[in-house]
Order: C-alpha cells, then structure tokens, then sequence
C-alpha cells in the first residue's frame, strides 16, 4: 500500500487539531510527505458596485487563510507543507486536492457533535467518504489532548469477500512498513435471549468466522505478526467493546462491496464501526 503522502484539511479548531495530530504521527511513523491544506469558500466575482465588497472579502479570506495556516505550523513544525485550496465545499475541496497533490490518504478530526473519544460524521467527512480516490482517516474527538507517541497496531475489521481481502493485503504493507503488528477481526452479533437454533447457527458461524480469520492471516505473518480475534457482542458497539485496545490503535475497514472501483464508499456495518470506536479509524477505497 502506498503511503508517501499525506493530505489533512486543517480548521483552528479542536477537530482541526484532532486530524493534524493524527496525521503527523501517520505521516511521521510511515515516512511519508505531510501537506496541511485550509479549505476557503470562493471569492465573490460580483461586477459592477458589489466589486468593492468583494474586494473586502477576498482580502478577508486570504487573512483568514494565513492564519490558520499560522496556526498549522506551529502545531506540525517545519517537515510538512501548508496550502490554501478554493472550492465551495471543504469535503469536496479535499477530494479535487488529494487528485491534485496525489496524496495518498486524506485525514481529519471527527464533527463537533461526537463524545470525547468518538467519532462523528459531518458533512466534510460524509463527502469525502462517499467520494475520495484515497482512503480517508479519521480522528476521534480530543485525540489532540493526549496522543500516542506511536502508533500501536493495525487492527482491520474482517468480513470475508474480495474488498476485505485485499484490505487485509493492503493494511499488511502498511503494518510492514511502519513496523507495526496487524489484527484481523471478526464481529459476530447476536440477540439479546438466543433461542436454542439460533445459538445452533452461532457456533456455526463463530466457527466459519474463525476459519476465515486463519485464512485471511496466513500468507501474511512472514512479513509481520498477525493475530486473529472474534469480537462477539449484542451490536457492533459491544463487539468492539468486548475486544482489548491499545492507545495507539488504528482500525482499518474496507470500503462497501456495492461502492465505485477506486473511491471510498462507507457501508452499513463500517458506518457502526465508525461511530462505535475509541480509536483512529481509516476507510479504504475499493480496488478491482
């Protein structure tokens, strides 16, 4: 999996702060080029009298941009390049400028709306992950305050089929190249009072999962440590409750099976996952 550069939308705010601390550590740990972007609305072009007013505005844009990207710097140092982008929507304005700086993942920080240590969808990541040609990753809300120094582990959520094994092959050469240890995962959701045919159908299925899981890993452990792990749990929350995380955590999901070829495209269960986790978690676009 590529990962020479990094791309994150930056605001002055706590999310903004959220996604430049996690994508200084990605792109510290995996070598890669950082590039900082603030995302401006357009200038008007009104004619006529409105000229003067749209000169005010424009000046005021440019003020604003420098700084934030002030403030940018200050937080990401001097290894990392600061850009200012135009276009009407940030998600959208991310997506033109990870095609336009061939980045190869896009990172920011979780909606204001979340719980500290969670993670929110809002419009800026609900464009880009319906729509970005590079994975997108995501920040928990506060993950500024407290960092890792490190990351600890690749974890990726494993259902099988062509998407999810070409996630575990993709997520096996980043885990490479930061020297990281790879989990693969499975969760199994069952109802709150199983009747005996469906307790029946879950050992079934714990059993078909964990073949998948030893299936999935094999061919990789040569060139990282890989284990496996069944989450089991009433919904995906308490699946992913029930399992052991570490500080430095990152979860990688595939992108839905029913996506574009080459674009994120977020599904149903990646969707719980998202919201559901106290990690950092990377959604990856959907390869043929």
């Amino acid at each position: 999996m590529k990962f020479d550069n990094v791309l994150t939308g930056f605001l002055p705010l706590p999310q903004g702060r959220d996604g430049l601390a996690l994508a200084v550590l990605l792109a510290r740990q995996a070598g890669a080029r950082l590039t900082v972007a603030t995302v401006q609305p357009p200038a008007w072009g009104a004619p006529g009298p409105a000229r003067a007013d749209a000169s005010a505005w424009a000046a005021y844009l440019e003020e604003q941009a420098v700084d934030t990207l002030a403030q940018a710097h200050e937080l990401a140092g001097e290894d990392a390049d600061f850009i200012t982008h135009t276009h009407k929507g940030s998600g959208r304005g991310l997506v033109e400028l990870a095609r336009k700086r061939g980045a190869d993942a896009v990172v920011i920080g979780s909606a204001p709306g979340a719980r500290v240590g969670r993670i929110a969808v809002g419009s800026t990541a609900d464009q880009l992950l319906h729509a970005s040609p590079v994975p997108v990753v995501l920040a928990p809300r506060g993950y500024a305050d407290n960092p890792p120094a490190t990351l600890d582990r690749l974890t990726v959520a494993y259902r099988r089929g062509p998407c999810a094994d070409a996630a575990v092959k993709r997520a096996a050469e980043l885990a490479g190249r930061m020297d990281l240890p790879l989990r693969l995962v499975t969760l199994l959701l069952s109802s709150a009072r199983p009747v005996k045919v469906e307790l029946d159908m879950l050992a079934r299925l714990r059993d078909q999962a964990a073949a998948d899981l030893n299936a999935a890993a094999r061919g990789h452990r040569r060139r990282t440590g890989v284990e496996v792990e069944l989450l089991e749990g009433r919904s995906v929350a308490a699946a992913l409750a029930s399992g052991q995380w570490l500080a430095g955590d990152l979860i990688i999901c595939a992108s839905s099976d029913s996506g574009p070829l080459r674009r994120v495209f977020l599904g149903d269960t990646s969707i719980k996952i998202v919201r559901a986790a106290t990690c950092p978690v990377m959604i990856l676009t959907r390869t043929p």
